[in-house]
């Protein structure tokens, strides 16, 4: 399989994650350690596998990949030795989840991208371990400083203030008028039931074409209960909501999807975008969140580095 294709993409996807974590393996048994960070061993072939991903990655020279291969292992070491203090672990579902993003974002399926690594002389474990490590370290900086991200008022209006042209982050939000179907379904059912209350959905989905008409039409149904949910700014809605309710035009309702009573669809009975800074002052937000989390991360790892036995080979 050519690589061209993902290489490039997975430099951008690979620098959202950092190190990675052991491998244990027939190889890996064979090799010599080369560091030891508070009893935890690294070993030569940790140090390869991961040597070879950031070539991959980033396109440096074996040396330069080697070194940087070196530290962040030391760094994994260090932050999942302080996930395991404080009783934080990913589940492997979430990191086979992470591999698969990045597998989409380079046009592959997941057992392609799995290939495509192997190719490159890479064990996608090792990638996959480079993920947990990264996932399992950003729990454990959420815990201890959930409550000390702070964003002020004032920083968020003079970042605002600070861009030359607001266009770029969007001065413009999309707001939205909902209304909630609700196909009520008890919860022991039976399976020809639900296949009944399906059909009943299918057909109004088709019928309906207009709120006035298709709530009036809802409403008269047995067992449907329609309720308002009003007017939403698109920043207060989830990202996946937004994107369902962008492909259907006004006076249509969203694909039923499960709730706890049974089967829900949401019309959509009217769509205004309107002049407002909420989408500049969510990304400015975010933005800044995100900085101040950058920071104490570094710091934490910086304190755990010092306080840290480290042997190196």
């Amino acid at each position: 399989m050519k690589l061209t294709r993902f290489c490039a993409s997975l430099v951008v996807a690979a620098s959202m994650f950092a190190p990675i974590g052991p491998m244990l393996t027939t190889a890996t048994a064979a090799s010599k350690i080369v560091a030891v960070v508070n009893g935890r061993p690294i070993t030569s072939y940790e140090l390869e596998q991961r040597s070879k991903l950031i070539t991959l990655t980033t396109r440096a020279s074996s040396s330069i990949a080697k070194r940087k291969a070196r530290e962040e292992l030391i760094d994994e070491a260090l932050k999942l030795g302080e996930a395991k203090r404080v009783g934080i672990s990913v589940p492997d579902s979430e990191v086979d989840n992470a591999f698969s993003t990045i597998a989409k974002r380079v046009n592959l399926s997941p057992t392609q991208f799995n290939e495509a690594l192997s190719q490159s002389g890479v064990n996608p474990r090792t990638l996959k371990n480079r993920l947990r490590a990264e996932i399992t370290w950003s729990e454990v900086v959420m815990q201890r400083f959930r409550a000390t991200v702070r964003i002020n008022e004032s920083d968020v209006i003079a970042a605002l203030q600070s861009k030359e042209d607001k266009d770029s982050i969007g001065t413009t939000s999309v707001e939205y008028d909902l209304q909630r179907i609700i196909f009520v379904v008890p919860e022991k059912a039976s399976k020809s039931f639900r296949n009944k209350r399906m059909d009943e959905m299918k057909k109004l989905r088709a019928r309906f074409t207009s709120c006035e008409q298709g709530i009036r039409i809802a409403s008269g149904l047995n067992e449907v209960i329609v309720r308002p949910i009003g007017k939403r700014m698109e920043t207060d809605l989830p990202q996946n909501f937004v994107k369902q309710l962008d492909e259907i035009s006004v006076g249509r309702v969203t694909a039923p999807t499960p709730v706890d009573s049974g089967f829900e669809m949401v019309a959509l009975c009217g769509k205004e975008t309107i002049n407002s800074d909420a989408t500049a002052r969510s990304t400015i937000e975010g933005e800044l969140r995100n900085k101040q989390g950058q920071q104490l991360s570094r710091r934490y790892l910086r304190d755990l580095r010092s306080n840290a036995v480290i042997e190196q080979r």
